[in-house]
Formats: structure tokens, C-alpha cells, sequence
């Protein structure tokens, strides 16, 4: 507090403060604490220097990420460490989609924390916004550029940070090593995290995983409202479903008409809902969403959150796409193609039937109930994409109080939910891969204009200024987490 202040409560006589006074006063404290909020100036500079070259690399998926990688181990080596643990690696046969691990070292030999953050970024068209998608720019209190908060930001907060932490001599109980990789977003051939799992596994190997680009932070109606954990993720499955038949002249129609046919089925299963299954994640998430929420969404989200659910509850949420997508395994029908000549009767009828499948499901299980929900013998089913398994990490314990304890020193109101997210993320490798992984982030946005992957992505300068502060303060305290 000011001393002046300080020394007028400490006289011996107390004068009302005047209106200009208590002005300054709450300017002065507002002040000290966007301070607090935001990482140090000179952190701040670094970060959007980064986040500015990054997004001028430019690393679609036609493109690669090697120059951004390479762009980032520069930066790692004049902030001083040392090339034995700077490495930028690529796939052979894939020299663009260079991948970029770094570590600083420890105190002890328990295994590392690694972090996680994919470098390529989805194409923009500069005739599709009102600002060229790879140059950083400013206005307004955003930033605006591809990638800034998918995620070049969250990457450059990163770097930052450990650079931060390097420069104010701190050792990590054991080491921190960070991951920079390529080819998320196109879910493409070269994919960083999988490749490091495979092929350098002694760069990544960890006991622990933090990935922020699976985490969401909200806002809504301007007010920071929740923060998530992700614990788990359903598992991406996709099937190819088909229908033959002997075909013949139009004028001649038969029930057999793969095109009805199939129809039928797919018609079945868009009247289908899957199974309730309420996995630990998802019943926190709804007990904590709760406190957000009001009247009879309140108590169904309680209902639910129990052991034994409240099957009404329960039918009322599924309702709503965002909270019966928590609640079950989806499958939909995405494409269809049929026929061959506007005057015969078709030969065959094709549709892709895409899965969203809850974790400890499986494969075989999902085709045998589809099968039987589409009642149709004459449908052949073929597997397009396999599932990948990818089991839930613990919702609760020392890595949920360690975030709880960083997001409540910097906001308090804000809730921290366990969540399991419908979409895919590089969770998915190091999950399979056997480690424990959470993702978390503090990029706040805004729920009703999400602008990842689209026009005129942007991200509050403000929210990125704290964005910096809250990696720095979570890698000390995860390092400061127990893993066995």
C-alpha cells in the first residue's frame, strides 16, 4: 500500500480522504494488480516477438513447420542453453515438418514433465480478412494474426516462459522439456508428437504431459467464467458403409434400390442415441458447471453428477449438443455418394459414418451396435479410419490442485472443470503412449466469437500478457507435483 496512505492511518488524527485521494488509491492498486496478472515487460516484448515471427512463418500444412522450429531452437540457444539440449528433428522423407525439443535440466533423475505445442496452422486467404492472416497485427486492444490462439500464442508463451525461468536461474526439481511439433492441424503424415514417441522417444520420455492446446478458457458476456482440464478425449472412428445390388434400366425400379436402401439405415441411425455413459471426468465437469449455471439446468447438472445418475436429468441435457456430446458416444453420417447414370437403377450406395467414441468403448463394440441400430443385413461395413485407444488420465489429485492452485492466484472466481473434449488433440499419442496427460490453458476467449481456424483470428493483448504469466507460475508448479 502507499506509504502516504500508510502514515495518515498511523497519525494521530484521521482526516476523511478526499475523493481524489481514493482515486488515485484504487487506480494505484488497479495498477499493481494488472501487474501481478501480466508476465514482467520485458517477458511480454519477448513473447509477442516471437508470436509476431511465428506467425509470419507461415506453417500450413502445404508449407511445413521446419522454419518456425528452427526459428524457435535460435531463440533457445542466444537465451542460453545449450545445444546438447536444443534439437530440431524431421521425419525422413519429410524435411519441412521439422520439430523442435528443448530441456532444462533439473535437479533430480524422476522423469520430466514435457510440454506440448504443434506449430502448423490452418490456411487463411488474405481476400477472406480484413488484415493479412500471417502478419501480426494490432488494434484495438487484439492481436490479430493466424494461429494466435491456435496456437502460436500458447507456443510462444511457452518459450518465454522457460526462457523466464532460465534467465532467473531456476532448477526444476526434474527436468522440464518442451516440444514444439508439426502437422496437427491437417491431421497429416508427419505428425510431431507421434513421431517423437516413435522414432526419439529418449527426447520426449516423461511421467508427465501438459498440453494447451487441449485446454479451453472461457469467457462470456466479457466475464471470465471457466477454465478447463482435459483429462480425456473421445476417440476418433470412422466407418465406410455400403450397399450393392445388380442395378438395371430405371423404367424398371425395385425394392432393392441400394440408395433406399441405405437410406433407411442411416435414417435409423440418426433416430438412435447412444448409450448414457457418465466417465469420472464428466461427471466433475458437470458438478462444477453447475455452480455456473441456473434453475433446472443447475439441478440436472447435479443429477447427473452423482453415482447413480438421474436417467430424466439426464434425457433433459441431451437436449443440447454441447452437453449430450459429454454424455455418449456419437456417430453421424458425414458423406454419401450413390448412382452411376441418371437412367439406370444404382449398383451401389456409399456413405461415411464418423465416431466420437467415449473412452473405455471400443471398436468392435461401436460396429456391433451400429449394425444392430441400422438393421440391415444388405449393409457391408468397413473400417476408414481405426480408432486409436486413448485412456482417461486421473480427473482428480495433485496435478488438479496444482492448476487449481495457479488459476485461483491469479482468479480467484474462476472454476477449474475436469473435461473430456468430443474433438482430437495430440493427447491422443501421449495418452496411447502410456503417459498421464492433462490439457490446460489460459488463453481466455470468448465463447460467442471463437475465431480459431477462421476469419480474422485475434486474441485480447491483455488476456496474452496473462496468458505468459500463468505458463511461467504453472511449469513451477507442476514441477513442484509428484510422479511416480
Amino acid at each position: 500500500m502507499n506509504k502516504k496512505i500508510l502514515a495518515a492511518k498511523s497519525s494521530s488524527k484521521w482526516f476523511p480522504m478526499s475523493a481524489v485521494g481514493l482515486a488515485c488509491m484504487l487506480a494505484w492498486n488497479s495498477n499493481l494488480y494488472a501487474q501481478q496478472m501480466s508476465a514482467p515487460p520485458a517477458n511480454v516484448d519477448l513473447g509477442r516477438q516471437v508470436l509476431s515471427e511465428l506467425v509470419a512463418v507461415k506453417s500450413v500444412h502445404s508449407l511445413g513447420s521446419t522454419k518456425a522450429a528452427q526459428l524457435l531452437a535460435d531463440r533457445l540457444l542466444a537465451a542460453g542453453f545449450s545445444a546438447d539440449d536444443v534439437h530440431v528433428v524431421a521425419p525422413k522423407g519429410h524435411p519441412e515438418k521439422g520439430n523442435t525439443v528443448v530441456r532444462l535440466r533439473g535437479k533430480a533423475q524422476g522423469k520430466p514433465t514435457l510440454y506440448i505445442g504443434h506449430l502448423d496452422v490452418v490456411e487463411a486467404k488474405r481476400e477472406d480478412w480484413n488484415f493479412d492472416p500471417f502478419t501480426l497485427s494490432e488494434k484495438d486492444g487484439w492481436l490479430y494474426g493466424r494461429g494466435v490462439i491456435d496456437m502460436l500464442g500458447q507456443d510462444s508463451a511457452m518459450l518465454a516462459s522457460l526462457i523466464r525461468l532460465k534467465h532467473e536461474g531456476f532448477v526444476p526439481e526434474r527436468d522440464i522439456i518442451v516440444a514444439f511439433t508439426a502437422d496437427e492441424e491437417a491431421g497429416g503424415d508427419a505428425n510431431g508428437v507421434d513421431f517423437l514417441l516413435k522414432e526419439h522417444r529418449s527426447l520426449v520420455d516423461a511421467g508427465l504431459v501438459i498440453n494447451p492446446d487441449a485446454g479451453e478458457a472461457a469467457i462470456k458476456n466479457g466475464k471470465k467464467i471457466y477454465l478447463t482440464m482435459q483429462t480425456s478425449e473421445k476417440m476418433f472412428l470412422s466407418f465406410e458403409v455400403e450397399v450393392t445390388d445388380k442395378g438395371g434400366h430405371s423404367s424398371r425400379p425395385t425394392k432393392e434400390n441400394p440408395i433406399y436402401r441405405l437410406s433407411k439405415a442411416l435414417a435409423r441411425l440418426s433416430d438412435y442415441s447412444f448409450p448414457l455413459h457418465l466417465t469420472d471426468t464428466v461427471k466433475l465437469y458437470f458438478k462444477g458447471r453447475a455452480v455456473l449455471e441456473q434453475g433446472q439446468v443447475k439441478k440436472d447438472m447435479l443429477a447427473v453428477s452423482g453415482d447413480k445418475p438421474d436417467l430424466g436429468a439426464a434425457q433433459r441435457l441431451s437436449q443440447e449438443v454441447e452437453t449430450n456430446i459429454q454424455m455418449r458416444t456419437t456417430c453421424t453420417a458425414t458423406e454419401i455418394i450413390g448412382g452411376h447414370a441418371e437412367n439406370a437403377l444404382p449398383q451401389r450406395a456409399k456413405a461415411t459414418i464418423q465416431c466420437r467414441v467415449v473412452p473405455g468403448e471400443t471398436q468392435a463394440g461401436t460396429e456391433a451396435l451400429l449394425k444392430r441400430v441400422m438393421r440391415d443385413p444388405s449393409v457391408k461395413f468397413s473400417v476408414r479410419t481405426p480408432a486409436r485407444p486413448s485412456p482417461e488420465s486421473a480427473p482428480s489429485g495433485p496435478v488438479r490442485a496444482a492448476v487449481e492452485r495457479v488459476t485461483k492466484s491469479m482468479w480467484p472466481e474462476i472454476a477449474v472443470l475436469p473435461s473430456m473434449t468430443a474433438g482430437a488433440s495430440d493427447s491422443i499419442y501421449t495418452r496411447a503412449a502410456g503417459i498421464p496427460t492433462y490439457g490446460v490453458d489460459a488463453m481466455f476467449d470468448d465463447l460467442d466469437d471463437g475465431r480459431a481456424h477462421g476469419r480474422d483470428e485475434r486474441i485480447n493483448i491483455k488476456v496474452y500478457a496473462q496468458e505468459l504469466e500463468f505458463m511461467y507460475r504453472l511449469m513451477k508448479a507442476i514441477d513442484q507435483v509428484s510422479i511416480k
